[in-house]
């Protein structure tokens, strides 16, 4: 196998070519790629401080929203011992008025029992005055029966009596 040789002429226009087609892509190529590379390169670490800050707005909002939840949770919780307390207050009262009230009702029943007792008594005593009455006024008759002035007398005191 041979390796050939190229002449210096064939190596002198290669380097020739080689050269101006380095000097075209600096001067066209190069350059817009370069800045295309930097403004992309500038873009991403725009993007990456962005992310950065929505990453730290984030935590903020984070933090926030923890915070106002467990503002959320005592607020909660101040409302339902509120709550608790004015029920407890509220069933509190409820049973002192039912109470007084069972205490009142008792004491009308026991003044209308003693009135209805003072009544009942007021009238067995009127009965047993009638009934006296009566007796004595038959027992008058058949001991006066035999006097008619007497009767009279009787007669005209029973009437009042009656009336009265």
């Amino acid at each position: 196998m041979m390796l050939t040789n190229p002449s210096i002429g064939l190596l002198f226009w290669q380097l020739v070519i080689f050269l101006i087609l380095l000097f075209l892509l600096t001067k066209f190529a190069w350059k817009p790629i370069l800045s295309s590379l930097k403004e992309r390169e500038s873009s991403i670490e725009g993007a990456l401080r962005m992310a950065d800050q929505a990453k730290l707005e984030m935590q903020e909002l984070k933090a926030g929203n923890e915070k106002l939840l467990a503002e959320a949770r005592l607020e909660r919780d101040r409302i339902l011992k509120e709550a608790t307390t004015v029920s407890n207050q509220l069933i509190e009262q409820a049973k002192t008025k039912a109470t007084e009230e069972g205490s009142r009702m008792i004491v009308q029943a026991r003044e209308a029992i003693q009135n209805e007792k003072n009544a009942a008594l007021a009238e067995v005593k009127n009965t047993a005055a009638k009934l006296s009455i009566d007796i004595a006024e038959r027992i008058l008759r058949r001991e006066l029966a035999d006097s008619p002035a007497q009767q009279q007398l009787v007669d005209s005191y029973l009437k009042e009596v009656k009336l009265n």
